[in-house]
């Protein structure tokens, strides 16, 4: 099975990696902000918006690789009905962080694969994460201690390091607060496309 992940995330290629999935990596070239604007200011909804711009990276990326199955995916996060985006540095994240404490945020994780420029499938899943309400000191060796997580991921953090200390309660599945819906995908490829470990 020729299959390419749409993606330069890390994390996303772990996932595949370690299921025994084997692919290529060619990240989309597209202006996610655009696509994003575009359609938001047309009534799409915000809770839609991870499965339009995994749509959108996987038609990207099969341009290049005809009959492949291209795999995108894409993450949003949530909060009182305002969209994040990634910060652009560490005071950034710090000021993302600060609204967030003490809130229940949700992340929205959409995949889809696309095969000659034609959606087969489609898929989104959400999870709900609390963050306790620290303070300016928990917030400064939170910092401290996530690194590049605070640029790199949307929340500014990443679960499966640090970024598990600024949780008081988390309801979901592990894969798609991670980046990808891994579960509901690794079943279309089983039940659909035959994959087999």
């Amino acid at each position: 099975m020729d299959l390419v992940l749409a993606s330069g995330s890390n994390a996303r290629a772990d996932m595949l990696t370690n299921a025994g999935v084997t692919f290529t990596i060619c990240p989309a070239d597209i202006d996610e902000r655009a696509v994003e604007q575009n359609y938001l200011e047309t009534g799409g909804a915000v809770e839609k918006l991870s499965a339009l711009l995994a749509i959108e990276k996987a038609r990207e990326v099969a341009k290049t690789y005809p009959d492949y199955l291209v795999i995108g995916s894409d993450q949003i996060l949530e909060c009182n009905g305002q969209k994040f985006d990634k910060a652009f540095d560490k005071e950034d994240a710090k000021d993302k962080l600060r609204f967030l404490k003490g809130k229940t945020h949700k992340l929205i994780s959409g995949v889809a694969i696309v095969q000659n420029g034609e959606v087969l499938w489609q898929a989104q899943q959400e999870a709900l994460l609390t963050m306790h309400d620290f303070d300016d000191e928990f917030l400064e060796r939170y910092c401290a201690a996530a690194g590049d997580a605070l640029t790199k991921s949307v929340g500014a953090y990443q679960l499966e390091s640090a970024g598990i200390h600024l949780f008081e309660k988390i309801e979901g599945d592990y894969f798609t607060i991670l980046g990808m819906p891994l579960l509901k995908l690794l079943k279309y490829l089983r039940d659909e496309q035959g994959l087999s470990l």
